[in-house]
């Protein structure tokens, strides 16, 4: 064995060891076998990830460990499951009592899982959701539970945590609500802590803060973190140890180091081929293919026609204010404003694509709802294509609605779980008379063959499908209109890398061929990178830096700009960044008292269209 591939034993007993796991599921084919022979070990202090394409079993294993599985329809058909409890006793969770899976669920185990809306109750607030295990487990009540949860949301970052507790689930952005789940996974500060894709709805900011907040509790409690990411970047600043799934098996483990460096396997090196790259896309002018998974290089880019300009821009945004109200007191009267989107200006020109990127909570998400109509504006004008969007009646905007769709940021709260996938996708065309019949299900089967799912999955429902096979069926349906516009909130963050760069480049090869304009939603830099040809930059509501996509990010001008490149996790662990999250900056408020005066955003234009926040309230 060479010394790169020394893996020195701790001196201490493994807080998990998983050996030969397998995990089947019933089926009306079968018996599926979701894991097949999964066997790894974390001792105190190590991270471990683990990488793979959407069902390839990182996520089974994960719920497995804490029999939660089996409330998905899986069994632990084979394999050992032991775990080092607080007391020193090692038990086999594989056969452990209810009872004991109760006491340790929440308390020595703690699980981030990938979709916080699905994991987040609605009916009940934050604070009763955040607090349950400290009372069930660590027996805290009163004014003690209280000051616990709020230094856990403190420790996500959570402005204004306070407010926070008293507000429920769909009061809060994606992003939020991710830090939530983050924060009631650490409120025991557990043994070992399963994360499940924890930051694939925080941008890069926030993310680079929660790997340093997890990383510390990991050093200074030593805890055991199992780390399941599509991110191979987020890999190479986190893992210890790196363990490589494909269709149930493991295919290679070793340090993450030599992962990186000498890759054995030709899955590993094409996984590692596919993850885009921050500044890979200096010295072009427009978006340019993906590598798909794979050894080939990505194909040329597909000829793009020039955009139209006959009647102006596709879509022309100026001044677009969305204000949410903040009650308070016995009568419930509106005391304050949230400012989401402030005297926010933009135009999006036919067959091309703006990116809108930032923090989480800064207003991206509300501002491609409000073009949509989907929240209502207070102020401002949004024309698409001529129509008057604002203006529109009920009957206008639901035709208008043909030429505009929106892939939603969370695939599970978007698709209706009590109905097939052919239903959902058939849905716009059958509310837009686009087809009937037979028709139908020939477009549908069209469209999950574009964006790369089996035909066999139309009968399926969304609980049988992976959170990135789920996304791409949410492509599906946006697709199925032929829309002008789509709005794409977060549409690729689910998705592993190789998957990712199968819709992106659909995507593109789409906007070739059909002139299609995309108002791209996202956090991931060197994706927005990829696909852009201009990108906005927004903060706290506004807009603090627009332009070329090469300007933006070959002379970022705004200090925020500037930021957010910096927090960028480079796919090389020989170049780790260590954030002390204790370090970052507290986030500002974005709420606002009644009748505050606030300023117009003037910019001044660094270059021909790049344009930098001068000023503003």
């Amino acid at each position: 064995m060479s010394d790169i591939d020394a893996v020195h034993p701790s001196p201490q007993q493994p807080i998990i060891r998983v050996s030969g796991l397998r995990v089947e599921f019933e089926t009306d084919d079968g018996v599926v076998a979701g894991v097949k022979d999964v066997s790894f070990e974390i001792a105190p202090g190590e991270t471990l990830c683990v990488v793979g394409e959407s069902g390839s079993g990182k996520s089974v294993t994960s719920l497995s460990i804490l029999r939660l599985i089996e409330f998905g329809g899986g069994r632990i058909a084979g394999g050992l499951l032991e775990f080092a409890r607080e007391s020193g006793e090692i038990i086999d969770l594989a056969s452990a009592s209810p009872d004991v899976m109760q006491s340790i669920r929440g308390n020595e185990i703690g699980m981030i899982f990938q979709e916080p809306m699905t994991s987040l109750n609605p009916v009940f607030t934050i604070e009763r959701q955040l607090t349950d295990g400290l009372r069930r487990h660590r027996g805290l009540a009163g004014e003690d539970v209280r000051r616990r949860a709020l230094e856990l949301l403190r420790e996500v970052r959570i402005p204004e945590p306070e407010r926070r507790l008293s507000q429920y689930p769909h009061e809060l952005s994606g992003g939020m609500r991710q830090r939530i789940v983050i924060a009631m996974a650490m409120a025991c500060r557990p043994r070992l802590l399963i994360a499940d894709e924890p930051t694939t709805a925080l941008d890069v900011t926030i993310q680079a803060e929660i790997l340093g907040l997890i990383d510390r509790l990991k050093r200074e409690n030593g805890m055991a973190v199992l780390f399941i990411t599509h991110d191979m970047a987020v890999v190479a600043q986190m893992a210890d140890r790196v363990v490589v799934m494909y269709r149930g098996d493991v295919v290679e483990e070793g340090p993450v180091t030599r992962i990186f460096a000498a890759p054995r396997e030709p899955y590993t090196r094409a996984l590692l081929a596919a993850v885009p790259r921050l500044g890979e896309m200096h010295g072009t002018d427009g978006p340019e293919p993906m590598r798909i998974l794979g050894d080939a290089p990505p194909a040329p880019a597909p000829p793009r026609s020039e955009p139209s300009t006959k009647g102006g821009p596709l879509l022309d945004v100026r001044h677009l204010t969305t204000r949410f109200p903040v009650k308070g007191g016995l009568l419930r009267r509106t005391i304050a404003e949230v400012h989401a989107v402030e005297d926010v200006s933009f135009s999006l020109a036919r067959g091309e694509t703006l990116s809108l990127v930032g923090e989480s909570g800064c207003g991206k998400s509300t501002c491609g709802r409000t073009i949509l109509r989907l929240i209502e504006a207070n102020s401002g004008d949004i024309q698409l294509d001529g129509w008057n969007v604002r203006g529109l009646g009920r009957l206008d905007l639901q035709r208008a609605r043909r030429d505009m769709q929106m892939v939603f940021q969370d695939p599970f709260a978007s698709l209706n779980p009590y109905r097939r996938l052919i239903d959902q996708v058939a849905e716009p065309l059958v509310n837009f008379g686009l087809a009937s019949g037979s028709e139908i299900t020939d477009c549908v089967a069209h469209l999950f063959d574009r964006v790369e799912l089996p035909r066999s999955f139309l009968r399926r429902f969304p609980h049988e499908l992976s959170g990135g096979q789920r996304q791409r069926v949410a492509i599906a349906r946006a697709l199925a209109p032929s829309p002008k516009l789509i709005v794409a909130d977060e549409s690729v963050s689910a998705l592993d890398v190789s998957v990712q760069a199968q819709v992106l480049n659909l995507l593109m090869e789409l906007q070739a061929d059909l002139g299609l304009s995309f108002l791209f939603i996202s956090h991931d830099m060197a994706v927005v990178e990829r696909v852009s040809h201009n990108v906005a930059v927004m903060y706290l509501g506004r807009i603090v830096e627009i332009g070329p996509r090469a300007a933006v990010f070959g002379n970022p001008r705004h200090a925020y700009t500037r930021s957010l490149l910096d927090a960028v996790p480079i796919a090389d662990p020989a170049r780790r960044r260590t954030h002390d999250d204790r370090s970052f900056r507290p986030l500002s408020s974005p709420i606002f008292p009644l009748g505050a005066d606030i300023q117009p955003s003037i910019y001044d234009e660094v270059a021909p269209g790049h344009l930098v926040l001068k000023s503003a309230a």
